[in-house]
């Protein structure tokens, strides 16, 4: 048998043994604390890599579109003001002879003015395309046209003039799928003449899922400010759909209530799908 330990002697071995105790416990604790940490760390980093898979496989699908529009302002089949504006866009290239969608908001305005136009006004806004070039990341440009116009889905389909020479880089409309609340996605752009087009990946989410008159994904901020006309991807790179402007008529007197009637949304690949199928009959 062990020696029988003295009373300080037996206090001073609960105490070192207790320490060691407590010591092993804080050591588990910090190991559960840093793990748990990394994990949304490594979620993140996973995310990010798959995103930036997303832009080196279809980044050049993503095209600058430069149009003129020349508007008119009739009144009571008068022509009262007619103007020409400068504009740039994106455009997502769906099949690789250059067919291309947009958001129609971009090259043709009359219908989103038409809908900010107060009820009973006499005057209503027109619009044409005197000029439409897609600009290819490598600086050239392919004079096109607009063949499809929906303007309930403000959706464009534009073909190039000519046949490109080699296959475009293209997304896929059939390799689709329909995201869940609050899932990830990854937004494709392409930044303006100022930072040299280049292309731009985003990460976002999905923050509401609109149902009625038709289904719409609406994402927070980076999707909103990516553009018009961009493609939307979830995590596995199937395609969610494409960034349009969703409208309602204004309402006499006011501005819908204090509301804006203007926000930018992404169109299901399954719609974009079937304007697109339009511009090959």
């Amino acid at each position: 048998m062990p020696p029988a330990l003295s009373g300080e002697e037996g206090m001073n071995v609960m105490l070192k043994g207790s320490w060691r105790g407590r010591r092993s416990a804080l050591l588990s604790l910090l190991a559960l604390g840093v793990m748990g940490a990394a994990a949304p760390r490594a979620q993140a980093d996973e995310a990010a890599e798959a995103a930036r898979a997303i832009g080196r496989e279809l980044g050049n699908a993503v095209l600058t579109v430069r149009v003129v529009i020349k508007t008119r302002v009739v009144v009571e089949g008068r022509q009262m003001n007619e103007s020409e504006n400068a504009n740039e866009t994106v455009a997502t290239v769906v099949s690789p002879e250059g067919l291309a969608v947009c958001a129609l908001s971009e090259v043709d305005p009359s219908h989103q003015l038409e809908m900010m136009r107060e009820a009973g006004s006499e005057y209503q806004f027109e619009a044409e395309v005197a000029d439409l070039k897609l600009v290819r990341p490598d600086g050239k440009e392919l004079a096109a046209e607009v063949v499809v116009q929906d303007k309930d889905l403000d959706l464009a389909v534009l073909r190039p003039s000519e046949k490109p020479a080699e296959p475009m880089t293209a997304v896929d409309l059939t390799q689709e799928r329909a995201p869940e609340m609050l899932e990830q996605l990854v937004v494709l752009s392409r930044l303006g003449e100022v930072a040299n087009r280049a292309s731009s990946v985003a990460l976002d989410r999905v923050q509401a899922i609109v149902q009625k008159p038709r289904t719409l994904y609406v994402t927070g901020v980076n999707g909103w400010v990516s553009g018009l006309g961009c493609p939307v991807f979830a995590l596995d790179g199937k395609l969610v759909g494409i960034v349009v402007m969703r409208s309602m008529p204004a309402i006499a007197g006011g501005s819908g209530g204090g509301r804006s009637t203007n926000m930018p949304a992404v169109l299901p690949a399954a719609d974009v799908r079937a304007v697109v199928e339009q511009a090959a009959q």
